[in-house]
């Protein structure tokens, strides 16, 4: 529970991150607020039968580990002697401790029935967390006061846990909700954004919930948030516990012994609660008895039972902790039926994600310290072996990377900012070779660059046929009408005679003459232009006149060219 309203007190004090804010960092887990969560989000008796809780605390550390987030549980101790009234009515009893019990300085707290449903469910998760490398530290009482002293001490970044009242034990980053779904988040709550925005520091905090209750405290009855927080703000952090310790919570009925301000406190409290409230203070002054126990809940607050940072339970849970693949299958397989390799699916990819996280913090520190070493030349040899395609994960740039020695895993996605920061050379290596395979491609010809090839072939093979041709007709006539040995003076003013490839003969309008007919008279013989289609002008000569009949050899071959001729035209046309 904590103290009554004070999660609403801090909502303006409260930050929503997104969870790469907890990345590299150490955090402690009050374990038992987190089992709770998970029972209250599956009510269902199926929730424990199936263990649910523990698969959603598995599926959170997992998460939680792919940042590289070192983490501790920490389980409740014994119940407080204080608490023991609260504790008590939770369970339903409805019986209170006697006061005399209360009052002794003798009462000791209640050790917890670590036989009760919850306390074997307590132990399956610390199990569970020992197989995957996170280890437990038991409170000697509350759990929340255990975690507050960690990170005051600055051995843990900051606390999970839902108990308000960790602020009153002295913790100074909270988290109190957690978010794994798509853009997931943290809520967190900075004790110096509460002292900036709210003017209460943790004095005015223990305060507060001796006006509005707490596990420790009855609190004032018909006393709303509001006023509390006026009269604890008006009194001032430095001085409001000893107002406290000298007068009890009568100084709740002054507000700066103002006449005025003490009318208004009073006119509040009778609007919320129909009371007056020098009445209501003076009736629970009464059901205390005295002062005696304020001190008592104050001191509860400032010096909890807890371990101390030095002490040897500390100091085994602050040090790194292995992974123990072989234990955590044989949980998986006990508590959710998993096969050994549904089991490396699920987890491997995550330590493998938080080992390249721990390479890229070395890389990065000996940057900072003006150390450029090499990827291939680390102290510690880089989890990636190679970069083996781009992904994209939910509209992030990523990477699907194969892995060196990861317990067998060959290849996983993790973010593309990720391997970056810890192994730029292999992004260099992986556009490289990107790069030449694009350059193999461009060599590959299409078909059409291949046809283009081949008629340009042809047209070679053709003008060496017809120049072939024309070697031939000129020595065995000299005055040959198809190829004159002789140009005539006409067209050497105007053209020279040349050959166009067979590709643009397809276009060019030419008289066709039937060989096997006697010729008509020789006449001289013209130079035609043909026009390509880029607006070449290439000379052709025109064979569509001779003078004397043609020899059967030549008349042949003239034959087998223009069958030649027929049997590809269909090919360019």
């Amino acid at each position: 529970m904590g103290v009554k309203n004070l999660w609403d007190i801090l909502e303006s004090c409260k930050q929503t991150l997104p969870l790469h804010h907890l990345r590299n960092k150490r955090f402690c887990i009050d374990l038992s607020c987190w089992i709770i969560q998970f029972q209250n989000a599956c009510k269902s008796p199926s929730c424990i039968r199936e263990k649910l809780y523990l698969r959603n605390l598995f599926h959170r550390l997992r998460a939680l580990i792919a940042l590289n987030c070192s983490l501790i549980f920490v389980t409740d101790g014994s119940i407080p002697a204080i608490k023991l009234s609260t504790y008590r009515k939770r369970l339903g009893s409805g019986s209170e401790v006697p006061r005399d019990e209360l009052n002794s300085q003798r009462a000791s707290s209640l050790p917890r029935n670590m036989g009760s449903e919850f306390s074997c469910m307590i132990k399956e998760a610390k199990a569970l967390g020992m197989a995957l490398g996170i280890p437990c530290l038991d409170g000697l009482e509350e759990a929340e006061a255990q975690c507050a002293l960690l990170n005051s001490e600055s051995l843990c970044d900051g606390c999970f846990t839902s108990d308000s009242d960790v602020f009153l034990f002295g913790a100074r980053t909270v988290y109190r909700d957690i978010y794994l779904g798509d853009r997931g988040y943290v809520a967190c709550y900075e004790m110096v954004d509460i002292e900036r925005k709210l003017g209460f520091g943790r004095n005015s905090l223990i305060t507060l919930a001796l006006l509005l209750g707490s596990d420790y405290s009855q609190g004032v009855h018909g006393l709303g948030p509001e006023t509390a927080c006026r009269v604890v703000k008006s009194i001032g952090d430095d001085i409001v516990l000893h107002r406290v310790a000298s007068e009890g919570l009568a100084f709740a009925k002054k507000t700066k012994g103002a006449k005025r301000q003490a009318h208004a406190l009073k006119c509040n409290a009778t609007k919320e609660s129909g009371l007056d409230l020098k009445q209501d203070v003076i009736v629970n002054e009464q059901k205390l008895v005295s002062a005696d126990q304020f001190l008592r809940v104050i001191t509860a607050y400032l010096k909890p039972k807890c371990h101390s940072p030095d002490s040897a339970a500390v100091q085994s849970v602050v040090i790194p902790h292995p992974f123990k693949r072989t234990q955590l299958k044989q949980l998986c397989a006990q508590f959710f039926g998993w096969t050994p390799e549904k089991t490396d699916e699920y987890i491997l990819p995550k330590i493998a994600e938080r080992d390249l996280r721990r390479f890229a913090n070395l890389r990065f520190t000996s940057s900072e310290l003006g150390v450029r070493i090499p990827c291939d030349k680390m102290p510690v040899t880089c989890p990636v072996s190679a970069i083996i395609k781009n992904r994209r994960v939910q509209g992030r740039e990523c990477f699907e990377v194969s892995w060196e020695e990861v317990d067998g895993l060959k290849t996983s996605v993790v973010p593309a900012d990720l391997v970056e920061s810890a192994c730029p050379e292999k992004i260099a290596e992986f556009m490289e070779r990107k790069a030449q395979g694009k350059k193999q491609t461009r060599k590959s010809r299409p078909k059409k660059l291949e046809n283009r090839t081949s008629v340009e072939g042809i047209d070679r093979q053709l003008h060496g046929l017809l120049l072939s041709i024309e070697s031939q007709s000129s020595e065995t006539h000299n005055a040959s009408p198809y190829y004159p040995s002789t140009p005539s003076p006409e067209s050497e003013d105007t053209h020279t005679a040349a050959f166009c490839p067979l590709s643009d003969l397809t276009n060019i309008p030419t008289e066709v003459i039937d060989l096997s007919t006697p010729l008509p008279p020789l006449r001289s013989c013209e130079v035609t232009n043909c026009q390509q289609p880029v607006g070449r002008q290439i000379d052709v000569i025109d064979v569509s006149d001779s003078e004397t009949e043609v020899s059967p050899e030549h008349e042949r071959r003239a034959r087998e060219l223009r069958l030649f001729l027929d049997s590809i035209k269909d090919d360019f046309s």
